[in-house]
C-alpha cells in the first residue's frame, strides 16, 4: 500500500559540480529536463553542473536554473518509476518554483527564465562583498532576532531562514552580519559562521529585486496547481493565481519558515517526505525538526530505488 507523500524541494547551497552525473546515466528524464531548461536559456545548464568550474555555477545567476531543472529532473525519474501523486508539496527558497514546476502551476521554460532574472536581480540590489549571510547553530529563535536588532545599527541584519530549531540564517550587510554573530556567540550560540553566499537572501535589501520581479511575474503565465504548495512567506496554499505572484515577490525579502513548514506537512497526515534534487539538506532538516517524520534524499538510482521501496511498504 503506497504512503502519504509529500514531496520537497532544496534551495541554493545543494548545487555542486557532478550533481545527478549518476541519475542521469540510468533516467533520460534527466537529460530531457536539462536540455528543455538549456534551450530557454539559451546556455547549456547541464555542461555547467558537470563540468563548472564551482565559482561560475555558486553564481547565484547560473545556480537557480541550473538547481530548478535539478530538482524537477529528479522528481520526473520518480514519478517514470511509480511515484504517485504527493499530498502536498514544499521547497526550500529558490525549491519554491522547483514545487510550483511540479504542481503544474508554472511551465518548466517560464520558471527557468524567470528564477534567471531572479538571480540578476538578487545580485545586482547588492553587490559582492556588500552583503553576507551566516547560520547560528545552537541559539533559540528570539536571541537570534535580539542579535540582529542589537548589532544592526544603521545597517541591516535579520533572521531569514529558520531551517530547524536551533539552526537560524541570518543574513544583511556584511559589517552587521559579522556583529550579529559576535553576540549570538556571547549569547550561548554553539556555532556561528558566515555562509559562502553571493547575496544576503530573505532580507530587506532584496526589496528592489522584490520590485523587479514583480514586473517580469506579472508577464508570466500561472495556474492553480494540481498539487498543493506550501509557500515559504505563509506555509499556506495561495488561494489564487495573483496571490501565488505576490507570495513569490514577498519571497525573496520575508523570512523562510522551514520548521512551520514541515510541521504543516506533517499536520497533512503526511507519512514519507522526499527530497526531490541533489544533496541531503531538507533531510537533515525535517530530522532535526521532527524525528517521527520519516524523509528520504533523491539525488542517484541507489537512493531513488530507497525512496521507491520505502513508498511501497
Amino acid at each position: 500500500m503506497n504512503k502519504s507523500v509529500a514531496v520537497v524541494f532544496p534551495g541554493q547551497g545543494s548545487q555542486a559540480v557532478g550533481m545527478l552525473s549518476e541519475l542521469a546515466t540510468a533516467f533520460p528524464a534527466v537529460a530531457e529536463t536539462f536540455e528543455q531548461g538549456s534551450d530557454a536559456l539559451g546556455l547549456d545548464l547541464w555542461s555547467m553542473s558537470q563540468e563548472g568550474p564551482k565559482e561560475r555555477l555558486d553564481d547565484t545567476r547560473n545556480t537557480q536554473p541550473t538547481l530548478l531543472c535539478a530538482g524537477v529532473a529528479t522528481l520526473r525519474c520518480l514519478q517514470r518509476s511509480g511515484l504517485p501523486d504527493p499530498v502536498v508539496m514544499a521547497g526550500h527558497s529558490l525549491g519554491e518554483y522547483s514545487a510550483l514546476v511540479a504542481a503544474g502551476a508554472l511551465e518548466l521554460d517560464d520558471a527557468i527564465r524567470v528564477v534567471a532574472r531572479r538571480g540578476e536581480f538578487m545580485q545586482e540590489a547588492v553587490p559582492a562583498g556588500v552583503g553576507a549571510m551566516a547560520a547560528i547553530l545552537g541559539l533559540d529563535d528570539d536571541a537570534v532576532r535580539q542579535a540582529c536588532v542589537d548589532a544592526a545599527g544603521d545597517e541591516v541584519v535579520a533572521a531569514v531562514n529558520f531551517n530547524a530549531p536551533g539552526q537560524v540564517v541570518i543574513a544583511g550587510h556584511v559589517g552587521a552580519v559579522n556583529r550579529a554573530v559576535d553576540l549570538a556567540k556571547q549569547a550561548g550560540a554553539k556555532r556561528a559562521l558566515m555562509l559562502d553566499v553571493s547575496v544576503p537572501s530573505h532580507c530587506v535589501l532584496m526589496t528592489p529585486a522584490a520590485e523587479r520581479l514583480a514586473e517580469v511575474l506579472s508577464c508570466t503565465d500561472l495556474r492553480p496547481p494540481r498539487i498543493p504548495v506550501l509557500h515559504n512567506v505563509t506555509v499556506t496554499q495561495a488561494d489564487s493565481v495573483d496571490a501565488m505572484r505576490g507570495l513569490l515577490v514577498d519571497q525573496l525579502s520575508q523570512p523562510v519558515r522551514w520548521v512551520e513548514t514541515v510541521q504543516a506537512i506533517k499536520g497533512r497526515g503526511v507519512e514519507l517526505i522526499i527530497e526531490s534534487g541533489p544533496g541531503k539538506v531538507l533531510t537533515g532538516l525535517s530530522k532535526r525538526i521532527d524525528k517521527s517524520l520519516k524523509t528520504l534524499p533523491v539525488f542517484d538510482p541507489s537512493s531513488l530505488d530507497a525512496a521507491m521501496e520505502a513508498v511501497n511498504a
